[in-house]
């Protein structure tokens, strides 16, 4: 089976008042958020009835940057790879990070989704 992976900000959330793309069931969705925003992050996806894996950021928030969320995408995706998943885009809209994926997993596919629609820098989402 073939997973697609996909980035919250800019991709799934973008604002309060508009929707992004949505996974399809099994895909994995790998955001650059910490684990500190794990509650706000889960209650805003699953109010959009959004149930899937989310594989957070394993830095403190005001530790992250955007070049260290792409190192944490890309070494999670590299990882399920190394776990047997077929691994088939990853959807995603900071150019900074998806050069950071790229170094760490050459070859991948990306889609990069571009617009001025959220924040690309370190923001809480209460």
């Amino acid at each position: 089976m073939i997973i697609n992976t996909y980035d919250i900000d800019g991709v799934i959330y973008l604002g309060r008042e508009l929707d992004g793309l949505y996974p399809g069931p099994q895909d994995i969705i790998i955001t650059g958020r910490s684990w500190e925003e794990s509650e706000e992050t889960l209650s805003m996806l699953n109010g959009k009835g959004i149930y899937n894996l989310v594989i957070f950021n394993n830095l403190k928030f005001d530790d992250k940057s955007r070049i260290s969320s792409g190192q944490h995408k890309g070494r999670s995706i590299k990882r399920l790879i190394d776990e047997g998943y077929e691994h088939g885009i990853h959807f995603e809209d900071d150019e900074i990070q998806i050069e950071e994926i790229r170094k760490l997993v050459p070859g991948v596919r990306i889609v990069h989704i571009v617009s001025d629609l959220v924040e690309k820098e370190n923001v809480r989402h209460k």
